[in-house]
């Protein structure tokens, strides 16, 4: 009886991380893109070579909606919003 309640808090916790982790990792890609275009345009321009390397923001995009969509359907399968599933009355 108890490794089922177990096992749905673990699901709904790992969920409700999950979420906010892939968010960050979206966000952080998102910032990342941007600074490479910003970088560009001022090369493009003639400007100083003193521009921000960017980085691999596609993988970071890539595995931020991985988690999210990982953390929603986690959240989704474990019922988190209507608590505990309750045991069925005979």
């Amino acid at each position: 009886m108890a490794v089922p309640k177990i096992r749905w808090y673990v699901k709904a916790q790992l969920g409700v991380l999950l979420l906010p982790a892939g968010l960050c990792l979206f966000g952080e890609a998102v910032i990342r893109k941007g600074l490479q275009q910003w970088a560009s345009l001022a090369a493009a321009q003639g400007g100083s070579g003193g521009a921000p390397q960017a980085g691999p923001w596609f993988w970071y995009g890539t595995l931020g909606l991985v988690l999210i969509n990982a953390g929603v359907g986690l959240m989704i399968e474990s019922g988190l919003l209507r608590g505990y599933p309750r045991q069925p009355k005979l």
